[in-house]
């Protein structure tokens, strides 16, 4: 069960992940939760990480395919695992085949406009890193902890990554056609509505 979720900023594949992981029993790896650790941890890999992620530039390849590799090594990924984030770039897609085999590539598709609005309205909170949306309040609901804008949530921030997405991203798909194991799925619905599309997709 070793699943790819792609789809530009904002269209849910953090979410949808999480629902996916908790039904079939396998780990969420997100590469945005690898970068925040490592930024956290203050060491000159974190600061390199911070220093591209508040420019909206990409981390490079040979960093993020060899966080990945060593993550995909650990115990818990034996009978899967979903990959949130990765691979962005054809580089990152190939080195992913020379790890393992990828059996499902679930791509997320959201109108930009819709993107940008999801995105303006984004917060993230400061204590436990929780990402959330303007109209829930003031305060995180999980942890009562300051709601804040991440800086690539900026306008110039979101139209850079937007942009970086089309560039590299989404000729991906592309990519991965060929081998039967692509599924387009409307994102721009609920989510109850987008997981059950995906389920499908996945053979139930």
């Amino acid at each position: 069960m070793n699943i790819i979720i792609l789809g530009p900023q904002g269209c849910g594949k953090g979410t949808q992940a999480d629902m996916i992981a908790e039904r079939y029993g396998i780990p969420h790896i997100s590469t945005g939760d690898m970068f925040r650790a490592a930024m956290e941890q203050g060491t000159d890999l974190g600061k390199q990480i911070k220093e591209r992620m508040n420019k909206g530039i990409l981390i490079s390849d040979e960093i993020t395919i060899k966080l990945v590799e060593l993550r995909l090594k650990d115990t818990d990924c034996t009978e899967g695992f979903i990959l949130d984030g990765f691979p962005r770039t054809l580089q990152q897609a190939e080195a992913l085949d020379s790890m393992v085999e990828v059996g499902f590539v679930i791509f997320l598709d959201v109108p930009e406009d819709v993107l940008i609005e999801r995105l303006s309205k984004r917060r993230q909170c400061s204590k436990c890193k929780r990402i959330t949306t303007v109209s829930e309040g003031e305060k995180c609901k999980e942890c009562g902890g300051e709601l804040v804008q991440r800086e690539d949530d900026t306008p110039e921030g979101i139209k850079q990554r937007l942009t970086m997405y089309r560039e590299l991203t989404e000729p991906l798909l592309e990519y991965y056609k060929p081998r039967n194991i692509a599924h387009i799925i409307d994102g721009n619905r609920t989510v109850e509505e987008v997981f059950k599309s995906i389920i499908k997709s996945l053979g139930e």
